[in-house]
C-alpha cells in the first residue's frame, strides 16, 4: 500500500498575532527555526520510508506563499486548492478521494502544517507504527503522551491494546486546569490531530456517517485527478459540503478508531508561550529574534522586524511581537487570550495598519521614483545582483540585498540587459552600459543553442538546464536587443542579430496566425504581447519593415481573437482556432495584462493612427480596474471571465502596468503610483516585495531579478510628461 502524507493547511492561528493573519497563517512563518513550520512539515513527511507524492490541502488564498515555499526547499506537492473553507472532515476526504483516484489501496498520513516536532525521526517511526495499524482496517491518531496539564489541547482516552495500536474510549474537549490534571493522572493522551487512515476506508466511514462530504468531495477532485506535483482548484462541489471537523464527523462515531501513543516532544504552538518553550533561548530565559537590548529581563520573548529595536527593563515573562505597524505586549501565561483581543480589534476595524505612500500628487511621485531608480536600485542591482565572477545576473536579492544562488533563466539576463540600457536612454550616470553588455555578452554566449534560438535556463556556472525556446523567452531576447542597439550601437551588430533570431522564430509560426508557445498553453496571448513590445522597439530603434509587419500581425490578432468583442476583456489562453479554451484556462482574466495590453495598444494608436487599438486599449483599462482590490488600492492577479474573484494575491508586475497604462490613457496615475511604492518599502533600498496576500500583508521572501524589467518600465513611463491618449 503506497503511502500519501496529507498536509493541512487551515487555520489562521489568531493566538499568534501580529506574526500570523488569516492571508499569512502561522504555518507559514519562521516561528523557531530559518525555516517556516509548513517547511519543515513537508521535509518531515517526505522523508518517510515509502512515501509516494506529498498532498497539500489549502485555502486559495495561500497558493502564492506555498508555492514559493515548496520551491525554496525543493520539493514538489499536490497541492488542491479549497475554493472555500469547510473545516477538517471536508479537507480530509478531498485529499483521500484524491489517493483513491490514483491508488485504490494507498494510506494517508495526514498531518498539519503548524506543528513543532524536533525529533524528525521519532515521528517517522510512530508513522510507520500507525501504518501497521491502518493496515489492519483502523484510522490511527497518534496520541502524545502528555508532559504536564495542559487546557490548550483535547485529550484521548486509550482503551485496550490492539496489536501495534490501542483501542479509543473517548475523545474529549479542551480540559480546564483542574480537570487536565485528572487526565494526566488517568493516563490520557494528548490528541495531535494527526492520522494515518487507508483513504478508501475514510471514504467508507463518511459515506456511512457524513455522506454529503464524501459525495461532494469526490465530485470535487475529480477535475483535479489529471494532474500532480502543482496546484489545483478543487470543484465547486467543495462548497456544498458540510462544515464540520474530523472528529465530529467520524472519529466520534467510527469503530475503527485506534491510537498510538508516543513519546516524542510535540507542540502545535497554539500561542506566544509554546513559541517561547520551543525557542532557543539565552542564559536569561529570553528567546529573541530581531534587535533588542534585555536589562535584569528573564524568560522573555521577543519578536521584531528589520529596523525596530526592542529594548526591556526590569521585566519577566513577557511575549513582545512587532509586526507590519501593530505591537503585542502580554504575560506569557495569557497567551491565550490573545484571540480575545483579535476579535476586538477586528471589530473596531483595527487589526492592520493602512500603509501610506511617500507622496500625494504625481509630480512627487515622478521625483520620488526617479532619485529611488538612480540612487538605490540600479546601484544595488549592478553591484549585488550581478555575478562579478561568473557573469550574468542572479536570479533573486534577499530584502536584506544578499544574492540568492539558483538556476538562471535567460529573462533575466535580457530583462537586466533591458533596464541597464533603459537606464542610458534615461541619462543615468553610473555604469549603465557595462551593466547592460555585461548581461548581453553572458546571454548571447551562455544560451544561444545551434537553431539560432535560445535556451530557457543555465545553471550557477552557465552550464545548460533546458534547452526549451519558449516564445516568451526569445521576445526579451529581442527587446533587450533593440534597446541596447539604440542606447548603445557599434559594439555589436545586434541589429543582424535581432534578424537573425526573427528568422529563426519562423519554425513557431502557427498556421491560424501568429506563433505557438512551447509548454501547456501553446496558444497564448502573454508571449504574443511581449513579442509585440520587442517589434515595437524595433521600430523606435530605426528597424527595418519587418517589424512593422510583425506588429501589425500581432495588434490584428490582439484585437479580432484576444479580446472578447462583446466585453472588452482580454482572455489568456486559446485553442488552436484562436477561439478560448475550454474550461478554466478560457475563463481566465489577469488584470495586469489588461492593462499592459492597454499601454501597447494606446502606443500603437500613437505609432499608426490606429482608431481601433485606442478604443479597445480603453476598454481593456475599464476591465483592468474591475480587479483593483478597493479595501488594499491593488491591482490583484486574476479574475474569472464574469469578474468574480480567481486569485486575491496580487503580484508587484500588475501596478507597474496600472501605471503605464493610467499614465499614456491620461486616467488617475496617482493610485497605482501608490500601490507600486508599497512593494518598495524594504530593509535593502532599492529590492522590492513581490506579492501582496489578501490582508494585505507581504509574502516574505527575496526579490526576483525578473521585476526590474517592469519597474524601470513604470518609470520610464512616469519620467516624461507624455501628451495623453484623452479624446
Amino acid at each position: 500500500m503506497a503511502i500519501y502524507p496529507v498536509i493541512m493547511c487551515g487555520g489562521s492561528g489568531t493566538r499568534l498575532w501580529p506574526a500570523s493573519r488569516p492571508a499569512h497563517p502561522k504555518q507559514f512563518l519562521p516561528l523557531v527555526g530559518a525555516r517556516s513550520m509548513f517547511q519543515e512539515t513537508v521535509l518531515r513527511v517526505a522523508g518517510l520510508e515509502g512515501a509516494a507524492q506529498v498532498v497539500v490541502v489549502a485555502g486559495l488564498a495561500h497558493r502564492e506563499v506555498i508555492e514559493a515555499q515548496l520551491s525554496e526547499i525543493g520539493i514538489s506537492a499536490a497541492v488542491l486548492l479549497e475554493p472555500e473553507a469547510r473545516d477538517s472532515a471536508p479537507a480530509m476526504a478531498a485529499a483521500c478521494a484524491w489517493i483513491h483516484g490514483r491508488a485504490p489501496e494507498g494510506i494517508a498520513v495526514v498531518v498539519s502544517a503548524d506543528h513543532h516536532i524536533p525529533d524528525d525521526e521519532a515521528f517517522r517511526s510512530a508513522v510507520l507504527g500507525a501504518v501497521e495499524g491502518a493496515r489492519q482496517g483502523l484510522i490511527v491518531t497518534l496520541g502524545v503522551r502528555p508532559d504536564a496539564p495542559s487546557s490548550a489541547y483535547g485529550y484521548i482516552s486509550p482503551g485496550d491494546q490492539a496489536g501495534p495500536v490501542w483501542t479509543v474510549e473517548a475523545f474529549v474537549e479542551k480540559p480546564d486546569a483542574e480537570t487536565a490534571r485528572g487526565y494526566i493522572t488517568a493516563g490520557y493522551l494528548w490528541n495531535s490531530g494527526n492520522f494515518v487512515v487507508p483513504a478508501a476506508l475514510l471514504l467508507a466511514e463518511l459515506d456511512a456517517f457524513e455522506p454529503a462530504i464524501s459525495a461532494a468531495a469526490r465530485a470535487a477532485v475529480a477535475p483535479a485527478l489529471g494532474g500532480a506535483g502543482e496546484a489545483q482548484v478543487l470543484g465547486e462541489a467543495f462548497a456544498t459540503a458540510p462544515k464540520i471537523s474530523i472528529d465530529y464527523a467520524v472519529m466520534e462515531k467510527t469503530k475503527a478508531a485506534a491510537v498510538l501513543p508516543v513519546d516524542f516532544a510535540w507542540s502545535d504552538l497554539g500561542a506566544w508561550d509554546a513559541v517561547w518553550a520551543a525557542s532557543d533561548r539565552d542564559s536569561q530565559g529570553n528567546a529573541v529574534r530581531g534587535e533588542a537590548l534585555a536589562l535584569d529581563a528573564r524568560d522573555c520573548l521577543v519578536r521584531a522586524p528589520v529596523g525596530t529595536q526592542v529594548t526591556l527593563i526590569g521585566v519577566k515573562d513577557i511575549a513582545v511581537v512587532v509586526d507590519q505597524g501593530q505591537v503585542l505586549v502580554c504575560d506569557l501565561s495569557a497567551s491565550q487570550q490573545v484571540k480575545t483581543a483579535v476579535d476586538r480589534l477586528k471589530a473596531q476595524g483595527r487589526e492592520t495598519l493602512p500603509r501610506t505612500a511617500p507622496f500625494d500628487t504625481v509630480e512627487g511621485a515622478r521625483s520620488w521614483f526617479d532619485r529611488w531608480l538612480r540612487t538605490s536600485a540600479l546601484p544595488l542591482w549592478w553591484t549585488l545582483g550581478a555575478d562579478h565572477v561568473r557573469g550574468g545576473f542572479h536570479e533573486a536579492l534577499t530584502l536584506d540585498g544578499v544574492p540568492v544562488e539558483a538556476p538562471r533563466r535567460s529573462r533575466v539576463q535580457t530583462r537586466q540587459t533591458f533596464v541597464y540600457a533603459t537606464a542610458g536612454q534615461m541619462g543615468w550616470q553610473g555604469p549603465w552600459r557595462q551593466a547592460a553588455w555585461h548581461g548581453m555578452t553572458y546571454f548571447l554566449h551562455r544560451y544561444r543553442r545551434t537553431d539560432g534560438l535560445f535556451r530557457a535556463l543555465v545553471s550557477e556556472a552557465g552550464e545548460p538546464l533546458d534547452e526549451t525556446a519558449a516564445l516568451y523567452d526569445q521576445a526579451f531576447a529581442l527587446l533587450a536587443m533593440a534597446t541596447l542597439n539604440a542606447a548603445d550601437p557599434g559594439h555589436v551588430d545586434l541589429a543582424a542579430e535581432g534578424r537573425r533570431l526573427l528568422d529563426a522564430l519562423q519554425v513557431l509560426r502557427h498556421p491560424a496566425g501568429g506563433f505557438r508557445e512551447e509548454g501547456a498553453h501553446p496558444f497564448q496571448a502573454n508571449a504574443h504581447m511581449h513579442l509585440l513590445e520587442a517589434a515595437m522597439a524595433w521600430m523606435d530603434a530605426g528597424g527595418g519593415p519587418e517589424w512593422r509587419a510583425l506588429a501589425t500581425e500581432i495588434i490584428e490578432l490582439a484585437l479580432t481573437r484576444f479580446i472578447d468583442a462583446e466585453r472588452g476583456f482580454l482572455r489568456e489562453f486559446f485553442d488552436a482556432a484562436w477561439t478560448p479554451a475550454p474550461g478554466e484556462d478560457g475563463r481566465l482574466i489577469e488584470p495586469g495584462h489588461q492593462f499592459e495590453w492597454a499601454w501597447l495598444l494606446a502606443r500603437w494608436s500613437q505609432m499608426s493612427g490606429e482608431p481601433r487599438a485606442l478604443s479597445a486599449a480603453r476598454r481593456l483599462y475599464a476591465a483592468g480596474l474591475r480587479g483593483v482590490d478597493p479595501a488594499r488600492g491593488v491591482a490583484i492577479n486574476a479574475l474569472n471571465d464574469d469578474f468574480t474573484v480567481r486569485d486575491a494575491a496580487a503580484r508587484l508586475w500588475p501596478q507597474t502596468e496600472w501605471l503605464k497604462a493610467a499614465l499614456i490613457l491620461g486616467e488617475d496615475a496617482l493610485a497605482p503610483a501608490q500601490a507600486l511604492a508599497r512593494y518598495l518599502d524594504t530593509p535593502a533600498t532599492g529590492a522590492w516585495r513581490d506579492v501582496s496576500l489578501p490582508d494585505g500583508r507581504f509574502c516574505l521572501e527575496p526579490a526576483p531579478a525578473s521585476s526590474f524589467y517592469h519597474i524601470a518600465a513604470a518609470c520610464l513611463a512616469l519620467r516624461p510628461v507624455r501628451g495623453s491618449q484623452r479624446t
